[in-house]
C-alpha cells in the first residue's frame, strides 16, 4: 500500500474518484496497526460528510438471484439519479474465496455504471473483522457521495443478523415455489426482515411466485414485527423483466418516511452506533487475549485442561482474564 496521509485519502474520497475510494477502503481493511490508525484519522475527518445515505441490507437463499436482482435494482436507481454503492459481508471467504467476485462479473450493467461502485468483502477475515470493515466502508462511500448503499450478506445465519444491525432496511429475497421452502427458512431471518421479495416472478413462474408470496404473507402474520410502526410487506419481482422493482423501491421509501416521521429513523442509527462500539470492544479484547505473549502459556494450559476434562470453560476463562488484567497492573 502506497504511503499517504489521512488528508490525501480524505481528498481522494471527496473527489468522487472510484479508484481512490477503493484505496481508502483497502486502508480500512488492512490489519497493519499503522494503517488502522491512519484509517481512523481519515474516518474522523470524513464523519461530517456521512450519514446521508439510505442503507439497505440484502439477503437471500442460494439461487434467489441476488446478483441479478442487485444489478437490475441498482441500475434502476442510478437511472433515477442516485449513486449506488454495493458492499458485501462474506465471513466464509477465507475458505471459499467468496462469491461476490463472481457476482460482480454478473452485474454487467452496474459494474460499468459511472454512478455505481461495487466492492467485494475482504477475504480471510472473521465475521467481526469483515463487519467492521463493511461498516466503515459504508461511511467512506457516503462521504464519497453515494446516497444508496446496498449491503449484501453472502453468508447465512449470524452474518444476516450482523448486516441487519448496520442498515436502515433489511430485504430478504426468496425463491418462488410451492411453499415447501417455508419449512427450510429460519424464523430468525423472517423476524429481522423489513420486506420479503419473491424473485424470478416471470414467464411460467408468475403464478407460482404469487402463491409463494401469499404463503409468506400468512407466515409473517404470526411473527412479531421488529417495529410496531411497520408490517413487513411481501412483493414479487422479476429482475430480468424489471417488474415489481419500482413497487419495491416505493415501499422502502415509505418505510423510511414512516420511521422518520415518528422520530425513529435516527434513533435506530444512534442505537446501531452504540452497539457497534461494544462490538468493537468485544473484538479487540478477544484479539488481544489471543495474541498476548504474556498469557500465551496459560491459554495453552487452560485449553489442554478443558480438552482433558480437568478444567471447566468458565474456570479457564476466569483464570485467563485474571492473568490478562494483572499483566496490566489491574
Amino acid at each position: 500500500m502506497r504511503h499517504s496521509t489521512a488528508a490525501a485519502y480524505v481528498e481522494g474520497v471527496i473527489s468522487g474518484d472510484r479508484a481512490k475510494l477503493a484505496r481508502a477502503i483497502t486502508l480500512i481493511e488492512s490489519r497493519n496497526a499503522d494503517h488502522q490508525k491512519l484509517a481512523q484519522e481519515m474516518l474522523v475527518a470524513l464523519l461530517p460528510r456521512t450519514g446521508k445515505s439510505l442503507r439497505i441490507g440484502i439477503s437471500g437463499l442460494p439461487g434467489a438471484g441476488k446478483s441479478t436482482f442487485i444489478d437490475a435494482f441498482g441500475t434502476m436507481l442510478t437511472g433515477q439519479g442516485h449513486k449506488v454503492a454495493v458492499l458485501a459481508v462474506d465471513p466464509t471467504s477465507s475458505r471459499t474465496g467468496g462469491s461476490i467476485l463472481g457476482d460482480k462479473t454478473r452485474m454487467t450493467r452496474l459494474s460499468v455504471d459511472e454512478n455505481a461502485f461495487i466492492r467485494p468483502s475482504p477475504t480471510g477475515g472473521t465475521l467481526g473483522g469483515v463487519a467492521r470493515a463493511t461498516r466503515e466502508a459504508i461511511l467512506v462511500c457516503e462521504a464519497g457521495g453515494f446516497d444508496i448503499i446496498l449491503v449484501e450478506t453472502v453468508g447465512v445465519g449470524q452474518s444476516e443478523i450482523t448486516v441487519s444491525e448496520m442498515v436502515d432496511f433489511f430485504l430478504v429475497l426468496m425463491i418462488a415455489g410451492g411453499g415447501d421452502e417455508l419449512q427450510g427458512i429460519k424464523k430468525g431471518v423472517l423476524e429481522i426482515a423489513d420486506m420479503i421479495a419473491i424473485t424470478k416472478a416471470d414467464g411460467e413462474n408468475v403464478t407460482r411466485a404469487k402463491v409463494t408470496a401469499t404463503d409468506y404473507q400468512h407466515a409473517m402474520r404470526i411473527i412479531t414485527p421488529m417495529n410496531p410502526l411497520w408490517t413487513p410487506p411481501v412483493v414479487t419481482v422479476s429482475a430480468i423483466e424489471n417488474k415489481g422493482l419500482d413497487t419495491l423501491w416505493e415501499k422502502i421509501a415509505h418505510h423510511k418516511k414512516t420511521l422518520t416521521d415518528a422520530g425513529e429513523f435516527e434513533t435506530k442509527r444512534r442505537a446501531q452506533q452504540i452497539r457497534w462500539m461494544w462490538s468493537m470492544i468485544d473484538d479487540r479484547l478477544t484479539s488481544r487475549l489471543r495474541t498476548d505473549d504474556r498469557i500465551r502459556t496459560l491459554v495453552a494450559e487452560m485449553e489442554r485442561g478443558i480438552a482433558d476434562g480437568k478444567v471447566t470453560p468458565a474456570l479457564a476463562a476466569d483464570s485467563i482474564l485474571a492473568a490478562f488484567w494483572s499483566s496490566f497492573g489491574g
